[in-house]
């Protein structure tokens, strides 16, 4: 098993390709620690990496290669969700927001149980860590209400136009899918390259994620961080970005 690398928090992260291989026992490990503040989470955002741990363990932070993206003009806005949010528009009460209640968001996705999971890797030191890296403006949350109750979200950090998705949930059908497709929309608007998914699932693949070259994603982020900055709170739905995409049949 390879070395891990211990971080102390006057030390910066070691370079992505010593991330553990994709034989190891954990693909894609790179360091651990104890630092997990903003300026933390804005070194390893910017050079592509990103923690995951859990109740009790150090701060893992990981690389993997290959990447799991999703480029905007690659979503697949599919026509059950198409026409589901159309039905919800026309709902009184219903609407699609960012930064409106960060905090209740990242809560939310930590209480959403996971499928083949026990417990959540968003720790309280993590949702606090982000809800720091939210007041610096680098994280964000993208909501869908309904009738003043948040039935559905995800939050994210963007780096200039360099996006990375982190977790969502939902209360209601399609509710998730409904706050990537905002999150698309403005990112189509905007010209984004690329979101971030981190690690590959069935549900980002059905979504139109695939997987990249690590070394290709860590290009896009140092082009695209230097990028000027989306004021995110000023975002809505751009419907008209969405409408363009492909259906598939």
């Amino acid at each position: 098993m390879p070395e891990l690398s211990w971080i102390e928090a006057d030390q910066a992260l070691p370079p992505v390709h010593l991330a553990w291989g994709p034989q190891s026992s954990a693909p894609g490990l790179l360091a651990a620690g104890q630092d997990l503040s903003a300026a933390r989470l804005l070194e390893s955002y910017s050079h592509g990496v990103f923690p995951w741990f859990s109740d009790g363990q150090p701060v893992l932070w990981w690389s993997p290669d290959p990447r799991m993206v999703l480029r905007p003009l690659d979503f697949r806005f599919q026509r059950s969700l198409r026409q589901s949010l159309k039905r919800w528009l026309r709902q009184p009460g219903f609407s699609l927001t960012f930064d409106r209640d960060f905090g209740q968001v990242i809560r939310r996705c930590s209480a959403s149980p996971r499928p083949g999971q026990n417990g959540t890797w968003i720790v309280p030191t993590m949702v606090q860590a982000y809800e720091d890296l939210h007041r610096a403006g680098y994280a964000h949350s993208a909501e869908v209400w309904l009738d003043g109750e948040l039935v559905a979200g995800l939050y994210f950090v963007a780096l200039g136009h360099a996006v990375f998705g982190e977790s969502m949930f939902t209360t209601i059908s399609d509710g998730s899918k409904m706050a990537l497709a905002c999150l698309v929309s403005v990112c189509l608007a905007h010209g984004v390259a690329i979101i971030d998914c981190q690690q590959n699932t069935a549900h980002l693949a059905l979504l139109g994620a695939q997987e990249i070259p690590r070394n290709d994603f860590v290009a896009s982020v140092q082009q695209e961080r230097l990028k000027p900055p989306i004021d995110w709170g000023q975002q809505t739905l751009y419907w008209n970005t969405l409408t363009a995409l492909d259906i598939p049949l």
